[in-house]
C-alpha cells in the first residue's frame, strides 16, 4: 500500500482547512476514485437484474434511438 504525503493548510486559529499533495499522490488518488467508481456503477448494473446484452447490440439501440 502507498503512503501518501500530504501537507495541511491551517488558519489563524490552527485548524486544518485544506490539504497539499503531491501530483504523483494527486493523480494516484484520482485514478482509484475513476477505479472505485468503476466498481460501483458495476454493481449498480448487476443488482439491478437487468439483462445482459452484447455490446454491438447495445451500440446499434443507441445509434437508433439517436436518429
Amino acid at each position: 500500500m502507498r503512503i501518501l504525503s500530504e501537507q495541511f493548510i491551517i488558519d489563524d486559529k490552527g485548524k486544518r482547512t485544506g490539504v497539499i499533495f503531491s501530483i504523483e499522490d494527486y493523480e494516484k488518488i484520482l485514478e482509484e476514485f475513476e477505479e472505485l467508481e468503476c466498481i460501483r456503477v458495476y454493481d449498480a448494473a448487476k443488482a439491478s437484474g437487468d439483462e445482459a446484452i452484447p455490446l454491438d447490440q447495445a451500440i446499434r439501440e443507441i445509434e437508433a434511438e439517436r436518429k
